[in-house]
């Protein structure tokens, strides 16, 4: 592997750029014309030109983005998180192409990245699943089973992630109503309008699992705690949970099991519920980099991305896993160009003042410089602040100073960055009270 194109944007496009220099690789960025003065376009070794700024005709181009790798000499493609990186067919193609696909195989995908099927294979690893359907064939079957599992349920969408397709259902009355706006939400989003319903859990903590495997062996690199969220999109996430010790060491392992039984490549993430018994519910697998990847990296010391590109390459699993430790805690707060006092609404413009803090365990991932217009086409998402200190307590105060130090200024643009600061000085925060309802009954917006 000599040189990777970039099919991605954003922060994670110059989170790969950094990764796969520091490797020794050239780096292509393919961009749409959206993002052509972009700080990725500006520091890779070479940018391509994918197509007009909508997502369909550059990012989700798969003609686009593999012609741009053979035009560029690209022996490589890194899809990044969102956009195609979870498309069984765009890695199939790129092995078609004799391309490196950098995240799993094709077969990994299509037996993990579908949630109605990876609670099928999660069930013959023996891994607990929240009582649910496989994918849904029709109203009077979503009924049916409602029924049987008991309200409240939830649909979600077979393909994605991201809380799109997503719609919670209390009585038999909204379910017809749920599943349609649910399937054409789905079809939207992720071109596949398949759902299914679960049981509706009331206030767990959603834990996630990192993993890293060769296709032979896998090893876990412990938990993220990310239940704060709002309409099912994370906001804050730490690492590690404030959950005992053997309720962790049980998910971790259920979740590198699982992803063993499929002989599993590259990083993913095993997402669970846990309710207030400390049962522990498998729901889906992201089979990408995450968005909260470095906070798995600030507690395990471990470059997840360059793991990627290692394991790629055909190495073969260079860690054990009583090589894992972790050590102290990281919380990631995900800085949107969004008003939190008016219902978040998008607030992106022109990003005329900047600085980020810096200090003793903090990291920021940001694409962002004094001047660059935000895009009004894409994720909200402009910056990550990570704060890594021995101690949670030490790691929430750290990153209390850090969101006091960070200024993102310009005409128009507003930041969650106050949002945070809200979260961070709650009392039920502060002692680790957190489920995935916290926003909506713990914090005043």
């Amino acid at each position: 592997m000599k040189k990777v194109l970039i099919a991605n944007r954003g922060e994670i496009a110059l989170r790969i750029i950094r990764a796969a220099k520091e490797l020794g690789l050239k780096t292509v960025v393919a961009h749409s014309t959206a993002d052509e003065r972009s700080l990725p376009v500006l520091l890779a070794d070479e940018a391509i030109c994918i197509g007009p700024p909508p997502s369909g005709q550059s990012y989700l181009n798969i003609p686009n983005l593999l012609s741009a790798a053979i035009v560029t000499g690209a022996d490589a493609i890194h899809p990044g998180y969102g956009f195609l990186a979870e498309n069984a067919t765009f890695a199939e193609m790129c092995r078609e192409h004799g391309i490196a696909f950098i995240g799993p195989t094709p077969e990994n995908m299509r037996a993990l990245g579908d949630k109605a099927t990876a609670r099928k294979v999660a069930r013959e690893a023996g891994v607990p699943t929240v009582p649910g359907t496989d994918e849904l064939t029709g109203v009077e079957e979503a009924k049916g089973a409602a029924q049987e599992i008991g309200y409240p349920v939830i649909l979600k969408a077979s393909a994605g992630g991201g809380g799109r397709g997503m719609r919670v259902v209390h009585t038999e009355e909204e379910l017809e109503r749920a599943i349609q706006q649910a399937q054409e939400e789905a079809r939207a989003a992720f071109g596949n309008p398949a759902v299914y319903l679960e049981k509706y859990i009331e206030e767990p903590k959603h834990i996630e699992i990192q993993v890293l495997g060769d296709g032979e062996e896998v090893i876990h690199l412990w938990e993220r705690d990310c239940s704060i969220q709002r309409r099912h999109q994370k906001l804050l996430e730490e690492a590690p949970s404030v959950l005992p010790y053997e309720t962790r060491k049980a998910i971790a392992e259920a979740a590198a099991r699982l992803a063993r039984h499929v002989g599993y490549v590259s990083a993913g993430t095993l997402e669970f519920l846990v309710d207030k018994e400390g049962n522990f519910y498998f729901i889906e697998m992201n089979t990408r980099i995450q968005v909260e990847h470095p906070i798995t990296e600030m507690i395990t010391g471990v470059d997840l991305v360059q793991a990627q590109f290692r394991i790629a390459q055909g190495e073969r699993l260079w860690l054990r896993q009583e090589d894992i430790e972790v050590r102290g805690h990281a919380i990631e707060a995900r800085i949107n160009a969004e008003d939190p006092e008016r219902g978040f609404r998008p607030a992106i413009g022109k990003v005329e003042t900047l600085l980020f803090p810096g200090g003793p365990g903090i990291r920021v991932d940001s694409h962002l410089y004094a001047g660059y217009q935000i895009p009004p086409h894409y994720d909200s998402l402009i910056a990550k602040v990570i704060a890594w200190a021995p101690s949670r307590e030490e790691a929430i105060r750290r990153m209390e100073r850090a969101l006091a130090e960070t200024v993102i200024e310009g005409p128009g643009l507003k930041t969650t960055i106050p949002f945070h600061q809200k979260v961070l000085q709650n009392a039920f925060f502060r002692r680790g009270a957190v489920y995935t309802n916290f926003v909506a009954r713990r914090m005043e917006l």
